[in-house]
């Protein structure tokens, strides 16, 4: 069973999580900051991280940063009381996979994390695809772009692994948002817009030509123009 590390300096919120999780079958693992989060990784590779943004000394947000500039690939799931949208950007631009606002219901917490580790667990059946230049090995976690390697967070990852997978079909926000992330997001696909802008920075490089179109009012196309 993939295991889940919980990372929040509110004790009380932290053991009700814990405890949560525990009743979900799930191995825990919980940190009360930042430094024991990145402790806890470097000793237990746990697959999946939910991870409170504001926290004292080292906050959330770097503790992402640190993670993802070694290039650790487990999932990370930021609970954070600043709603504004901006702020949600921020904390996916840091390299969180996906965020959650406080307060929040329990039941969608699990939901989300349910949805994460089907996405572990789906990892290792998942067969190479190529479309154009771009290759991809699901199982060795390998991407290319002609003779360059691409780094790509296991969010961007995925999403370039499920355009890949539909070469030259109109996808819509919503079914993007179903197949990648594993829930309904209710209508918010900012999320989905940040990792779209992310995969086309890393694709345009050295002059190449876009491959991920946007279709106004319906979604994105993995095409060559």
């Amino acid at each position: 069973m993939p295991t889940v590390l919980i990372v929040d300096d509110d004790q009380k919120l932290l053991k009700m999580l814990q405890r949560t999780m525990v009743y979900e079958g799930l191995t825990v693992l919980t940190a009360s900051n930042g430094q024991e989060a990145l402790d806890q990784v470097d000793a237990c590779q746990p697959e999946i991280i939910v991870l409170d943004w504001m926290m004292p000394k080292m906050d959330g947000l770097e503790v992402v940063q640190r993670l993802r500039a070694e290039n650790n690939q487990a999932y990370i799931l930021m609970l954070t009381a600043r709603d504004a949208l901006e702020n949600r950007v921020e904390g996916l631009e840091s390299g969180a996979d996906d965020y959650l606002v406080k307060p929040f219901s329990p039941v969608e917490l699990v939901a989300r994390i349910h949805a994460m580790l089907r996405r572990v667990e789906a990892k290792p059946t998942r067969q190479p695809v190529t479309f154009d230049s771009l290759s991809l090995d699901p199982l060795c976690h390998q991407a290319r772009l002609g003779e360059t390697d691409l780094d790509l967070t296991p969010t961007e990852f995925e999403l370039l692994h499920y355009f890949m997978r539909h070469p030259r079909q109109v996808l819509e926000r919503a079914q993007i948002l179903n197949s990648v992330w594993g829930y309904d997001f209710g209508g918010d696909d900012n999320v989905l817009e940040v990792y779209v802008g992310y995969l086309r920075k890393k694709l345009e490089t050295d002059g190449h030509a876009r491959l991920i179109h946007t279709v106004r009012g319906i979604g994105y196309v993995l095409r060559v123009e």
